[in-house]
């Protein structure tokens, strides 16, 4: 299920499943509003184990924004002593084995009249299967997308993610562990699809590639020899400069020269970039899978960004992509007047959700982004977005993405980076959040928010996704490789799908809550002063009056999240 919820005493708690995610809601009547101090949350793995659900804000110790990492140590408190004090939560646990996951919420009220001892209130569980297999046919993965974040200080050490200069085939040994945890679940399908691909002696497997430079996945590709055929972006930055370093496309493209033949492997840009990121499997026994998203076959497109990938089984969505493959074999330049990019391909089908697809480069952009314009005007409830920036992007999503502070109906919540990398968090109470560099917290970040890598250059936030209305009773989210920009859906090779099912849906809606909820903190520190630090707010300060009062975005998002 997408959604599980329970009520008991006064108290509502409900759970949304992301991909080895939980988005906790919460709620209370209005007789305990007043003493409310916030929720605990513990849990019990599906493998029986014990957790509190920690705070890293106390009711002591005031964070501001010339806090420095030296001036305190981690703090690390249980919620049932430091509370949460907001009324969701993004639970993303460690470790995700199979199986449910129970959660118990208990509201923590202020005791009496003092202004910060606490009591247990009432208390409810649920259970809630975070790796759930809802369709057969289909999987769904992200990268972790913490490369920037206390854990990844904490496990690494902050360590880079390869050498300097970067080449297509440094050896890989001493980053493998940390490449597995950032990239999480979108590194296990493309390996794992790799892996059946060589295992297979009698596959095939076609690859429609932009940013190519993963060391260990080009030499998965190199062992499948000529049963790989590779259509790669020759778009300016993935080719040969004379006096300037080549880029590791250079040499990535000519070790498959040499394993594959020259006779599988071709360059091409379409009208400007050949963007996609596909994977299409042919099986020895003639079956088919097909693997593309948002996620570049590279070392910061899996492991430094956050992306996502998607899987489909079977015959229908693999013709679907093998046809718009073999378009860009025969002759990029002429996708765009072709039937393909024409409609939208409808992608559902036994064990698969209810999906379909556009491939651009369209003669008229409309085609595509209309459908996901009238969508978001279609919204009732909530839009949740998280979308790379490029900077200049016209069309009309960029107008309704921009234009959304003044739909006061509308919950709106998501973040977009520039190409500069600096990311802008915008939620309901705070339209107007600036941007903050990215590596900020690098300097900045108090104990227990341990200095975080900078992530280096380049875009960290990459996805391309929008959701509407997640819990509602149309659900949709849009994704693929489509930066759902006017100009890149005129000249760039690109997909976009249409998920309309409610799983899907729902693990990307809290894909988008966790990456808002663990970048915002930049911006929140940034303003964070002597006068008005961070901490948790005592009984006098009200710190929940908002998230009750009918004209506040925050009565929005307390009654939207726990439906």
């Amino acid at each position: 299920m997408a959604t599980v919820s329970s009520s008991s005493g006064g108290l509502t708690f409900a759970a949304h499943r992301g991909e080895g995610a939980a988005l906790l809601a919460f709620d209370v009547e209005q007789s305990l509003h007043e003493s409310l101090a916030g929720f605990a949350v513990r849990y019990r793995s599906p493998e029986g184990r014990e957790f509190t659900i920690n705070n890293r804000l106390t009711f002591a110790d005031p964070v501001t924004a010339d806090t420095s990492p030296a001036e305190r140590r981690a703090i690390v408190t249980p919620t049932d002593e430091a509370p949460i004090q907001k009324f969701h939560w993004v639970h993303f646990p460690r470790r995700v084995p199979a199986g449910k996951f129970l959660y118990t919420a208990t509201a923590m009220l202020f005791a009496g009249g003092s202004e910060d001892q606490l009591e247990a209130g009432p208390e409810t569980s649920l259970e809630i299967d975070l790796r759930e297999d809802a369709h057969a046919n289909f999987e769904l993965g992200f990268t972790r997308g913490e490369l920037s974040s206390q854990a990844y200080a904490e496990l690494f050490d902050n360590a880079p993610l390869y050498p300097d200069p970067q080449t297509f085939d440094f050896p890989s040994e001493k980053f493998v562990d940390q490449w597995r945890w950032l990239g999480f679940q979108a590194r296990e399908l493309v390996y794992r699809m790799l892996q059946e691909a060589v295992d297979d002696g009698g596959s095939k497997l076609d690859v429609l590639a932009f940013d190519l430079d993963e060391p260990d996945l080009i030499r998965q590709l190199e062992r499948l020899g000529p049963r790989l055929r590779t259509f790669l972006d020759d778009s300016g930055s993935h080719v040969h400069h004379a006096g300037s370093d080549d880029p590791p496309e250079v040499g990535a493209k000519e070790a498959l020269l040499h394993s594959a033949g020259a006779d599988n492997v071709r360059t091409g840009h379409f009208g400007s970039l050949a963007h996609d990121k596909i994977f299409i499997l042919t099986r020895g026994d003639g079956t088919h899978k097909v693997l593309s998203g948002s996620a570049n076959f590279s070392v910061r497109g899996l492991y430094a960004q956050s992306n996502s990938v998607f899987v489909f089984e079977g015959d229908g969505p693999a013709e679907r992509f093998s046809s718009v493959f073999e378009a860009a074999w025969e002759d990029p330049s002429h996708f765009r007047s072709s039937d393909l990019a024409k409609e939208w391909f409808d992608l559902s089908g036994q064990g698969l959700p209810e999906a379909a697809v556009s491939f651009a480069p369209h003669g008229d952009p409309g085609l595509s982004l209309d459908r996901v314009a009238d969508a978001i005007d279609g919204a009732e409830n909530s839009l949740l977005f998280a979308i790379m920036d490029i900077g200049g992007a016209s069309g009309p999503v960029m107008d309704r993405i921009e234009k959304l502070r003044d739909r006061k109906d509308l919950y709106a919540f998501g973040t977009t980076q520039r190409l500069t990398g600096e990311l802008k968090a915008t939620t309901p109470t705070d339209p107007d959040s600036p941007f903050i560099p990215f590596d900020y917290l690098r300097s900045k970040a108090p104990e227990p928010f341990r200095a975080e890598y900078s992530g280096g250059s380049g875009i960290s936030i990459h996805h391309k996704f929008i959701v509407c209305d997640f819990n509602g009773t149309h659900p949709l989210a849009y994704a693929g490789s489509s930066n759902l920009a006017e100009g890149g859906e005129s000249d760039n090779g690109d997909n976009l799908v249409e998920f309309s099912d409610p799983m899907v849906v729902s693990s990307y809606a809290v894909e988008a809550i966790k990456l808002i909820d663990h970048y915002r903190f930049r911006a929140v520190q940034h303003r964070a002063s002597e006068s008005k630090p961070l901490r948790l707010k005592r009984r006098p300060e009200r710190w929940a009056a908002d998230y009750f009062d009918p004209d506040s975005p925050r009565c929005l998002e307390r009654e939207l999240f726990v439906r």
